[in-house]
């Protein structure tokens, strides 16, 4: 008896040890699930357009430059997919949806926001690249909608209309306060 149990616990360290050496490359993935995954070497997956010998549009997954800390192996559940309000196929990888005062309530909503640290994590960065901490941008969300716009769009994450005209008053806003 205690041959065939120390057998079986040989197995199934194999099948455990063969399923851990499975990698997750980028380019292997099928469209479906790209975005928002990340390859075992920790650098995020992006779906990709490329026109084809005969001229349609194909999509590819991507691995791009951009490295994740502190996950690697990942591929985004469709249940984080669905609370944060990130689409599957997005192509590539950009801040503009933060511009979005619907995208910005998932994203900052607890469902996403304590749920899902995937998602999470590449908008933190992202809004970071546009000089905007998250936190505080979800802190303004929930108590003032509209200022996140202005706050966010002030930071420089988007041109506001410029004029050259003396006395116009296109464009100008009051200055933002200090950090």
């Amino acid at each position: 008896m205690a041959s065939f149990k120390f057998t079986f616990f040989l197995f199934l360290s194999s099948l455990f040890l063969h399923a851990s050496l499975a990698e997750i490359i980028c380019e292997d993935l099928p469209k479906d699930v790209c975005a928002f995954s990340i390859a075992s070497s920790g650098k995020r997956c992006l779906l990709e357009t490329t026109v084809g010998k005969d001229g349609n549009v194909e999509y590819q997954c991507r691995t791009s430059e951009v490295v994740v800390e502190r996950m690697a192996e990942y591929i985004e559940t469709d249940e984080c997919v669905r609370a944060c309000g990130v689409d599957r196929n997005s192509i590539g990888i950009s801040s503009d949806s933060l511009l979005e005062p619907q995208f910005t309530a998932k994203l900052c909503a607890p469902a996403c926001y304590q749920k899902c640290p995937n998602i999470v994590d590449l908008y933190f960065n992202l809004a970071a690249g546009e000089g905007v901490f998250l936190p505080d941008l979800c802190d303004a969300q929930r108590t003032n909608p509209r200022r996140t716009m202005f706050e966010l769009l002030s930071s420089g994450a988007a041109p506001s209309p410029v004029s050259t005209e003396p006395g116009s008053s296109v464009g100008e806003a009051p200055a933002s306060a200090p950090m």
